[in-house]
């Protein structure tokens, strides 16, 4: 329990912040900036008593401070010394002088409601809470119907932690002007951890005037983000749905609905959402398309590729058809590819969906990230790279396209060249990109491709040179990688100028890249027979670990980076690996306890981390810091949607 008198100094303190004008700045300013004063003494015994009554104040000292600022507060009648002497008096118990004090104030500015609130608060202190709520009483009876005297009061009330009052004068403040101070309301309720009352106060404002969504949307915001139970959360989607199905019209939270869907990650009720606004507001679909790009983001790629599909239902008139086209192709691609599972079925059904979307709307500036799409499909899943390099020949020739989709062809036909291990024609192609666009993300994009084929072939000064360049690079992606990649070489070259072992790891990522996985692993498990011990170890490890994930290997990989976090622990590879072992615990072994305890070990062992960031979220997610249920059967039921 706070100490009184560690109350008195908060508010003390916080009082003086609200109050204070240029009068008492003039007074609180140190003695030497003051020109001198004709009558020298005066102004320097004024401020030395000031200076002295507060050290007096901090060292509760009270005889000693109420002494000064009882002759502050008369010479003066600064508000900021009758606070002082105020609360020295009730720390002193002198509550007769307390009242006196206050009834002075009261008279000298009748209408100063703070004061009334002061001689309630006097009461209350003296023990007298009869009398103290009487007065508090009264003073409600007689509230002016002034807006700004209504907050000054409610204000007051809350200065003097009496809540309550402060929410009632807001109550009666609302039918005596017919305005609801619910954004104040709410305010006041998230104070008294009265979460319900408080979504209900803000849903309230946004049904009052909806131009404020984006305003509650942030309160809510930051009460979601201080919701260890997930209560708030609840409630708030409880109190959506309830108000959408009472009243579809109202658009507005259908899309405060959709917002929190979003929050949560709940992107089948962010979907239904959508398309409920979509369908009452006759809009074009962009706003379904915006929510596709975000699933994809987040590997929802059924919901991104259903999304994508109700825009293509509006027709071909409608200017978001071919990007839905588009849209919908990559989605596909991307859950294919993502989830290691694929058969060979899913390959050429995904390529007979290019080509048929090719056929339909030509080859053209308007279809070339589609030709990219079709290219990088052919080249690296489905062995055809002879007909994925003249798509893309056929790509960067085309007339009248986009600039950057050329450069993107570009980029994706030097990938193939190194997959086929056409080294100078991927350098040249690499490097125009890289001239065209040298501070643009796609200029360091072929840089850092560069970079990492001259690694590929054993160009590592050359190399390390071109990644300490990119370190630099506003993209941080970009910027990471190139730093790891750079350290990776700096760190496993050998002191007598052999690169024995790097060769072999460059060869075996240059192997993976291509696909052959199998023939890299052996590659990298003849590095550990070169010595007993040599810096590129931990990297070997690493390497075999992310190829045993892409296998769906996950206990393989587990300990291999298990064996980096305990053999090389000061290695630059241990927290990356800590941080792949606490993701494969959460997704794949359903151990929640075992990856928070990793996750904390990383924030733990390397606070420096670049998955820092990630793994205190993730940490929090598991700990129960958000909300991540999906909807219960009763809820879909509203929605006449299927149950879980």
């Amino acid at each position: 329990m706070i100490s009184r008198f560690s109350y008195i100094l908060l508010v003390v303190i916080l009082f003086v912040t609200i109050v204070v004008n240029a009068q008492v700045d003039k007074v609180l300013q140190p003695v030497e900036v003051h020109p001198p004063n004709p009558g020298g003494a005066p102004v320097q015994k004024k401020e030395s008593d000031q200076q002295l009554a507060a050290q007096y104040f901090r060292n509760r000292d009270f005889e000693k401070a109420v002494i000064l600022y009882k002759k502050l507060y008369e010479e003066q009648n600064s508000s900021v010394f009758y606070t002082y002497y105020l609360y020295c008096l009730v720390e002193l118990d002198d509550f007769k002088e307390a009242e006196r004090l206050v009834k002075k104030q009261i008279k000298s500015d009748p209408n100063g409601l703070k004061y009334q609130v002061d001689l309630g608060y006097v009461y209350a202190e003296e023990g007298d809470q009869g009398k103290s709520r009487r007065q508090f009483e009264s003073i409600l009876k007689d509230i002016p119907a002034n807006r700004q005297k209504i907050i000054e009061l409610s204000n007051a009330f809350l200065y003097r932690q009496q809540t309550e009052y402060a929410i009632e004068t807001y109550k009666k403040g609302s039918k005596l002007l017919d305005y609801p101070f619910y954004l104040e309301l709410g305010n006041l309720f998230r104070q008294t951890r009265n979460y319900s009352a408080m979504i209900d106060a803000y849903l309230d404002m946004v049904d009052y005037d909806y131009l404020n969504i984006a305003t509650i949307q942030s309160r809510l915001q930051s009460a979601l983000n201080d919701d260890p139970d997930g209560s708030v959360n609840e409630y708030l989607r409880y109190s959506l749905l309830e108000r959408v199905q009472k009243d579809p019209q109202k658009v507005y939270f259908s899309e405060m609905l959709l917002w929190l869907s979003i929050q949560n990650e709940d992107y089948n009720l962010a979907f239904t959402q959508a398309k409920a606004i979509d369908r009452r507001m006759k809009e074009d679909g962009a706003r379904i398309y915006d929510l596709a790009n975000i699933c994809m983001s987040n590997e929802a790629y059924d919901v991104a590729m259903e999304a994508f599909r109700y825009i293509l239902k509006k027709g071909k008139d409608n200017y978001l058809y071919v990007d839905a086209r588009i849209g919908l192709l990559y989605a596909h691609y991307l859950k294919v590819t993502n989830t290691h599972t694929f058969t060979e079925n899913d390959l050429m059904d995904l390529e007979r969906e290019y080509k048929e979307t090719l056929d339909e709307y030509g080859r053209n500036a308007s279809t070339i990230v589609i030709m990219q799409y079709l290219g990088h499909l052919q080249a690296f899943y489905l062995d055809k790279t002879d007909e994925a390099i003249a798509n893309l020949n056929q790509a960067i020739q085309m007339v009248g396209a986009n600039p950057r989709d050329l450069a993107a062809s570009k980029v994706e036909l030097a990938d193939i060249y190194v997959l086929t291990g056409d080294v100078w024609e991927a350098k040249l192609l690499y490097a125009q990109v890289e001239k065209d666009f040298k501070n643009d993300p796609i200029g360091y994009d072929a840089r850092f491709k560069n970079a990492k084929l001259s690694f590929y072939i054993g160009e590592y000064n050359w190399a390390k040179a071109q990644l300490d360049v990119l370190k630099a690079a506003t993209s941080k992606l970009i910027a990471n990688d190139a730093l790891r990649l750079s350290v990776l070489i700096s760190d496993n070259l050998d002191a007598d100028s052999s690169t024995t072992a790097l060769n072999l790891y460059a060869k075996a990522d240059l192997l993976l890249y291509q696909h052959k996985e199998a023939e890299a692993l052996v590659t990298l498990d003849s590095i550990f027979e070169l010595a007993t011990y040599h810096p590129i170890f931990d990297e070997v490890l690493l390497k075999k670990a992310e190829i045993r994930i892409s296998q769906q290997r996950f206990e393989d990989a587990a300990t291999l980076l298990a064996k980096i976090v305990n053999d090389y622990p000061y290695d630059i590879t241990a927290d990356n690996a800590l941080f792949m072992l606490a993701e494969l615990n959460e997704n794949q072994f359903n151990d929640p306890d075992r990856a928070m305890a990793l996750y904390e070990q990383l924030l733990s062992d390397y606070p420096g981390s670049l998955y820092a960031v990630d793994a205190r979220k993730r940490f929090r997610i598991l700990r129960g810091d958000f909300n991540k249920k999906t909807l219960t059967d009763e809820e879909r039921f509203l929605f006449n949607l299927e149950p879980n």
